[in-house]
């Protein structure tokens, strides 16, 4: 997957060690409700469509166009399903990075899901019942988008 420029002038200055990054993600859905996923280049395993905004770009805007550049899916952000700051990631190069993933659930409204860019292997619709194995992340935040609502204060316990 490609580097940003930014991160790699960023890389550049303060080499592997943990950067905080902040993230968006999606549960993108059709007029069916199936869920857009895209199986990842860098892994294998299918997983909601996310990124990284760049430095400036609004969290809906950076989604909508994560969306697109990974999918060629059109999308409208619909509202805000959950804000979480995520585990550590090193990536095989020791790179370490932390997100700060915030969650949209989002509308497709128009375009036909391909893959569009060399992030991902495959993409397609799934219907909640019908998913591919994916990771807890993407479980929650698809559960979350079918139960309503935000999840603020996902993981803080009683407040």
């Amino acid at each position: 997957m490609p580097i940003p420029h930014f991160l790699q002038e960023l890389r550049a200055a303060v080499g592997p060690t943990l950067l905080w990054m902040p993230g968006v993600s999606a549960i993108v859905l059709d007029d069916e409700d199936r869920v857009l996923l895209g199986r990842r280049a860098d892994t294998g395993q299918w997983s909601i469509i996310g990124g990284i905004p760049e430095p400036g770009e609004q969290p809906a805007a950076a989604l909508v166009r994560e969306v697109y550049e990974e999918t060629a899916v059109r999308c409208v952000p619909e509202r805000l399903l959950l804000v979480e700051a995520l585990k550590p990631v090193t990536y095989p190069n020791g790179h370490v990075c932390q997100y700060m993933d915030i969650c949209f659930l989002a509308r497709a409204v128009g375009g036909e899901a391909r893959v569009n860019d060399d992030e991902s292997l495959e993409v397609g619709w799934f219907a909640p019942d019908a998913l591919p194995p994916l990771e807890e992340f993407a479980l929650r935040r698809i559960k979350q988008a079918r139960q309503g609502g935000p999840a603020w204060f996902q993981g803080m316990g009683e407040l």
